[in-house]
């Protein structure tokens, strides 16, 4: 499996790139999030990837970080789900807007992407449920879903987890981050 792609960036044409390793050149199809902030064409570049092999093609995705890809992964494992819708969610949300959509169960948030309708929606927010707080955990980009899982282990609700989450300053402990978000609860 191919993880992972770093060359020199060739050309980009909405969604697809072309990314030349050693002489060998990838074409990878990327979400527009990943694609807006590619740097200029003959710049190294360097793409997290996920490869699928199908009976008619072998495509490659690239993602600008890991919580992207974990993000496209979850996506595709729900059933009526392919690759191409997932790009498109990625395209239409970041992956934090997409956490907070399916943990506040916002199908009108997942209803203004092209190509998802209300049953696709709906079926997103069943199946991710509980999931993305672990992708973005995994991800390491976001200490505050440590902080959002403490909260709702401790019987808070979601919505007031990310309540309370939302105030925080950036780069705090974990463990400061909780007991400040405690605080806010409290006082609510």
């Amino acid at each position: 499996m191919i993880g992972r792609i770093s060359g020199k960036l060739l050309t980009k044409q909405p969604p697809q790139v072309l990314v030349d390793v050693g002489g060998v050149a990838y074409e990878l199809d990327v979400p527009m999030s990943t694609f807006y902030g590619l740097p200029a064409t003959g710049e190294a570049v360097s793409l997290y990837t996920h490869l699928v092999v199908r009976e008619d093609a072998h495509t490659l995705y690239g993602f600008a970080t890991l919580e992207e890809r974990s993000t496209f992964r979850q996506l595709i494992r729900i059933s009526g789900v392919g690759a191409r819708t997932a790009l498109s969610v990625l395209s239409g949300l970041s992956v934090a807007d997409l956490a907070q959509a399916v943990t506040l169960q916002q199908a009108v948030t997942l209803t203004r992407i092209p190509g998802i309708g209300k049953k696709t929606a709906e079926r997103l927010l069943l199946e991710l449920k509980g999931k993305l707080a672990d992708v973005t955990t995994a991800g390491g980009s976001q200490p505050s879903s440590d902080v959002v899982n403490a909260l709702v282990a401790l019987g808070y609700s979601d919505k007031e987890a990310l309540a309370a989450v939302k105030g925080l300053a950036q780069g705090i402990p974990v463990a400061e981050a909780i007991r400040a978000a405690l605080k806010a609860l409290a006082k609510s």
